[in-house]
């Protein structure tokens, strides 16, 4: 049997794939936790308001990241694109006729021009 027919393996890691997390919450959002749980603590000047809405926010990312690593990149990025048509909904058109009448007179002195100097 020639080597050259012979397929090569190589070791895939499941570390390459796997997302980068921090304490089990997506990186990206443990820091947006932290970031606004230390915001709600200079706001309101309550440590304990800052460590809820921290805490809030660590458990809502926590559920996400648990559930589907992507789903808030999704939803947030679904915001920016322009939404479809939809052939169902019917917004009726509104047109506005003025009642005007020609005249001979009117249409004469449009078509005859005087010569440019």
């Amino acid at each position: 049997m020639s080597t050259g027919n012979v397929p090569e393996y190589r070791p895939a890691y499941k570390a390459l794939h796997r997302p980068l997390t921090i304490c089990g919450v997506d990186r990206r959002l443990f820091f947006l936790a932290l970031l606004v749980g230390a915001a709600t603590f200079n706001l309101f000047y309550s440590l304990l308001a800052g460590c809820l809405v921290g805490a809030v926010l660590y458990l809502f990312a926590w559920w996400c990241t648990a559930h589907d690593e992507q789903m808030l990149q999704i939803l947030l990025r679904s915001a920016t694109c322009r939404v479809r048509y939809d052939a169902a909904q019917h917004t009726p058109a509104h047109f506005a006729l003025r009642n005007v009448r020609w005249s001979r007179s009117a249409e004469s002195s449009r078509t005859t021009s005087t010569p440019a100097r």
